[in-house]
């Protein structure tokens, strides 16, 4: 297989109306709902280097999974007089929890990043961005990763159909890993690394994907402690397949993942399992989003399929342009406008 990784663009929104500058001297806290996420542990490590050489004064904080140990943390940080908050919520997708955060900051402004700040379709009118002044978020374009994944998969699925197919029975069976119940980003790419991907298949006469497990009608296998974990979707899989496999002849024929972390640990299962070990054994194709530097290097070795970048030094260098025009006496609203 071959590295079929596609960019999925950065985008900064903001739509607090602050006039009043930040100001010059900025004492910066980060929070990341986690270290041990691969992504977000890249995007600490561009973020990190940008600010050095910058010259900032910041710290690290690590939330752990807790959304209770980063509001702790928060607290902490605006008591000890930091002056610029960069959250990477825990709980995602959450208005009550990003309007606690910006209660516990006062007028401390906040730049939330990579994990949406309000339930997915809330309007505009109800959002926590047009509630509060000196907020802003920087993100991607939440549908964007599940499209472009969507019509990898259809693609792929499409020209390897055949030998895909392993049971013979003219449909390709898939599992999807949905990294957290609540996320936007998780809920897009649910929806549309499907949908897209049968667009592609029903369009050239093929059947839509069939999910593995009729009992199951969400069809995806959700991880509980929204952490978009390798240990879940191995946890899954390994139980998957006890069930579902080629002797009992209604195997998995095709992963579908939120990020790469759940296509290792799907991965993992798998080559316990006897496949995705490379030549003289069955690869089951697997997809995932990010581009983290293990995932190529499992493309690479012909063990996964494909995944979407996205890119973490673009994030980092979204977050930095901010800190930059905040330096300088910004705006909220205008450091937004000069790296939108």
């Amino acid at each position: 297989p071959t590295n079929n990784s596609q960019p999925a663009s950065d985008a900064t929104e903001d739509t607090g109306n602050s006039d009043t500058p930040v100001g010059t001297d900025l004492n910066v806290a980060v929070f990341y709902y986690t270290y041990s996420d691969t992504y977000i542990s890249s995007v600490r490590t561009a973020l990190d280097a940008q600010l050095d050489a910058l010259g900032v004064t910041y710290q690290d904080f690590d939330s752990n999974g807790n959304q209770t140990t980063q509001n702790e943390a928060i607290q902490t940080a605006i008591a000890d007089g930091y002056n610029l908050l960069i959250v990477n919520m825990v709980t995602s997708g959450s208005s009550d929890t990003a309007k606690g955060i910006m209660e516990l900051a006062g007028d401390v402004p906040v730049i939330f990043f990579n994990r949406a700040v309000d339930e997915d379709g809330v309007e505009a009118s109800a959002s926590v961005l047009n509630a509060y002044e000196n907020i802003a978020f920087v993100g991607t374009d939440a549908p964007e990763a599940g499209h472009l994944q969507g019509k990898m998969v259809g693609e792929y699925v499409l020209e390897h159909y055949d030998e895909l197919d392993l049971n013979g029975d003219g449909k390709i069976s898939y599992a999807m890993f949905k990294g957290d119940e609540a996320n936007v980003e998780a809920i897009y790419r649910t929806q549309y690394g499907v949908e897209d991907a049968d667009a592609v298949l029903t369009e050239a006469g093929k059947p839509a994907l069939e999910y593995f497990d009729a009992s199951n009608s969400a069809k995806y296998q959700v991880d509980l402690g929204g952490a978009w974990s390798a240990q879940a979707a191995l946890d899954y899989m390994n139980t998957n397949l006890a069930q579902y496999n080629e002797a009992n002849g209604n195997m998995i024929e095709l992963i579908i993942c939120n990020n790469d972390n759940m296509a290792e640990g799907a991965i993992s299962a798998l080559q316990t399992a006897g496949y995705n070990n490379g030549e003289g054994t069955t690869t089951i194709p697997v997809f995932g989003v990010d581009a983290t530097d293990s995932a190529k290097a499992l493309i690479a070795n012909g063990y996964m399929t494909g995944t979407v970048e996205q890119s973490a030094t673009g994030m980092a260098d979204a977050l930095l342009g901010m800190v930059q025009n905040l330096s300088s006496g910004a705006t909220m609203d205008d450091a937004v406008a000069a790296v939108a």
